[in-house]
């Protein structure tokens, strides 16, 4: 069984349309610094990004950001957390979330967020690691993405040898309940990527 200490947050560093998007991001905020669970995010003090690792650091959480070099002032990394970890490259910035994070949630967000998540999901599906993924579904916001992966399993680009794990929230109260439970079920020394993969990237 593995114990989520720490959990990655990928979303936006823009706020979005919907009100719910940033209410959705402060709630998630407040329910890891109260359960005492490290968030790990990307660094920036803007959007969705600022919204969750502000509010985690206003109910007396921890948080981690990583940010490449060139984003700080672009997304304008936050000051006020306790650890910020200054990449010089997008890959390098990618390691080390994957590396400091027991578990993974995407909040709404852009390409940057798509990117980030699916690639997680490309491990996962190559048995690079079973650390849980889960989509926070707010108000649907990933119901497309959902569509295109049973499009991509019922044209057998997905095959039905590789399992793509994926665990949806539309309530924040119950993402925590969900990763826990996923991570119970996970075996012992399969969290970890592997030594030859990390070495690739």
């Amino acid at each position: 069984m593995v114990k989520i200490k720490t959990v990655c947050v990928y979303c936006g560093s823009g706020p979005g349309t919907n009100p719910h998007f940033i209410e959705a991001a402060i709630e998630l905020g407040k329910v890891l610094a109260e359960n005492r669970i490290r968030l790990v995010y990307g660094g920036g003090s803007i959007g969705l990004m600022g919204a969750v690792a502000t509010s985690v650091l206003d109910h007396g959480g921890t948080v981690t950001g990583i940010i490449p070099d060139f984003l700080t002032s672009r997304e304008h990394a936050l000051k006020r957390v306790q650890e910020m970890i200054v990449t010089p490259d997008m890959h390098e910035r990618k390691r080390l979330m994957f590396e400091r994070s027991d578990a993974f949630v995407a909040l709404p967000g852009g390409i940057g967020t798509l990117e980030e998540l699916v690639e997680q999901l490309t491990w996962q599906q190559l048995g690079r690691h079973t650390k849980p993924i889960l989509l926070a579904n707010i108000d649907g916001f990933w119901e497309p993405l959902f569509a295109l992966l049973a499009h991509m399993r019922a044209t057998q680009f997905i095959r039905a040898s590789l399992a793509v794990d994926i665990l949806k929230a539309e309530r924040v109260e119950d993402i925590l309940p969900r990763l826990h439970a996923a991570a119970a079920r996970a075996p012992e020394g399969t969290e970890e990527l592997a030594p030859e993969m990390a070495r690739r990237l």
